[in-house]
């Protein structure tokens, strides 16, 4: 008959974060071997696309991770994919045109303003 494995922590329960894999080892005793949960990768926080060049690891472990994997030499590098933050930058661009665009279109309507009230005053001169 086969050989029967325990859990090998305090937790008796086959749980999400208590799931085992059953190994042999050396000597030919079959051992519980807790596996680690799966982790996710890192999403854009605009769109939700998973971000390339960022490592996917459990929350905690980002902190013993070097900076080079946790993020891309960009910027918004580790929150934002890249076509995104192409996104703000053109609607950034555009928004400066327009700003610009308006200023132009208020002044040539001011000198339009005032090259009608001199017009106006001219005719009033000659009658």
């Amino acid at each position: 008959m086969a050989q029967r494995v325990t859990f090998r922590r305090r937790n008796p329960y086959n749980t999400r974060s208590n799931k085992i894999k059953v190994v042999k080892t050396p000597g030919g005793v079959l051992r519980a071997q807790h596996v680690k949960k799966l982790a996710s990768r890192p999403k854009c926080g605009d769109c939700g696309v998973a971000l390339a060049g960022v490592s996917a690891l459990r929350p905690r472990e980002y902190a013993s991770v070097s900076k080079t994997q946790k993020t891309v030499s960009r910027a918004y590098g580790g929150s934002r994919c890249a076509n995104c933050v192409k996104e703000r930058i053109v609607r950034a661009f555009l928004i400066e045109e327009q700003k610009i665009v308006k200023k132009v279109i208020k002044e040539q309507a001011e000198i339009a303003k005032k090259a009608e009230k001199k017009a106006d005053k001219k005719k009033k001169g000659k009658k």
